[in-house]
């Protein structure tokens, strides 16, 4: 735990540049006493470190100090390696000088471990566009603007402010101050549309800005469905609640999910694979849902199976469609 400390104090000191031992003291939540014990810890260990009492004294360490690479173990080079191979496929053109040079200074032999493709499997590039045009606007801290698709079904013109990229839920998010609402939002990067990273900065610094990573709802509705064996890779890919199977290989769980559009889309989106088993109201409702569904789908055969034989006849501005057989159709569209 010590040796612990002093490296992370080694580095608030370094990043700090004079700091004094009330304010390491609070920031390690620890006495005054230990801070100046490891002070001296420290100094014994060869790091220049000095503390000066009185008016502008503090705690500093010597500007020509170099982190020399024996202040890590093993196991500490070892994670920062491989930290970086997991950053490195985020960076904007995919450089890994650092990682050799480190490898090199370590004599350790990078293993690669992991590979993050931000593209679809038909290689479309705009996700991994998206994706660098903000990571950049981030780190510049320059405003972008987009259009976004929001789940109400509009479109607005957004500028934001970005402060950070999200992965979560199998998706990608930028969190942003969007002036427009002037407040904090989520973004979903693939709703995301016309990106355009402005030469306008911002001041403001975000560094301390904690994420909020839930989103309470009251309006939350618990559904029991039945699942279709033919899509047990998307109930196991998508879903964290229990999932009992039958002999058959049907799949049963419980879904809390929250209680608008959203909740048919995705049920929906299963197609005949899914059930829903409880609550009644929501059964009837999937069932008026797929009514009126199949009324669109009826008056689509029946102009397709029309318009396929593209056989007319023009009486009184009227226009009378005919089939293969020759026989006149009943409906009559008027012109």
């Amino acid at each position: 735990m010590k040796d612990n400390r002093l490296f992370r104090l080694l580095y608030y000191i370094l990043e700090k540049g004079k700091v004094t031992a009330s304010e390491l003291a609070d920031k390690f939540e620890v006495s005054v006493r230990t801070i100046y014990r490891d002070i001296d810890s420290m100094s014994s260990s060869g790091i220049p470190i000095y503390a000066l009492r009185g008016r502008g004294g503090g705690i500093e360490i010597a500007e020509d100090f170099v982190l020399s690479k024996s202040l890590l173990s093993e196991n500490e080079k070892q994670q920062i390696l491989s930290a970086l191979q997991g950053l490195e496929h985020t960076t904007i053109q995919y450089e890994n000088e650092l990682l050799t040079k480190l490898s090199a200074l370590f004599k350790i032999k990078n293993t690669s471990w992991i590979e993050v493709d931000f593209n679809n499997w038909q290689n479309n590039k705009m996700y991994e566009r998206t994706f660098n045009d903000i990571k950049s606007a981030i780190l510049s801290k320059k405003i972008i603007s987009f259009a976004y698709f929001s789940g109400n079904e509009k479109e607005t013109n957004r500028r934001v402010k970005p402060v950070r990229l999200l992965f979560k839920s199998q998706d990608w998010y930028l969190y942003a101050f969007c002036l427009l609402r002037n407040d904090f939002r989520y973004f979903k990067l693939s709703r995301m549309k016309n990106i355009e990273v402005h030469d306008e900065k911002f001041d403001d610094s975000f560094e301390n800005v904690i994420l909020k990573k839930e989103m309470p709802h009251d309006n939350v509705r618990c559904i029991k469905v039945k699942f279709d064996r033919k899509v047990a890779f998307r109930v196991y890919d998508e879903l964290s609640s229990e999932i009992m199977e039958d002999n058959d290989g049907n799949l049963y769980t419980e879904l809390e999910i929250v209680d608008d559009y959203n909740l048919y889309y995705y049920l929906l989106s299963f197609g005949d694979s899914v059930e829903v088993l409880e609550p009644e109201e929501v059964r009837a409702q999937i069932k008026e849902i797929i009514t009126k569904m199949t009324e669109k789908y009826k008056t689509w055969q029946m102009v397709s199976s029309i318009v396929q034989y593209n056989v007319i006849d023009q009486k009184k501005g009227r226009i009378i469609w005919w089939n293969t057989n020759g026989e006149k159709k009943k409906k009559v569209y008027t012109v």
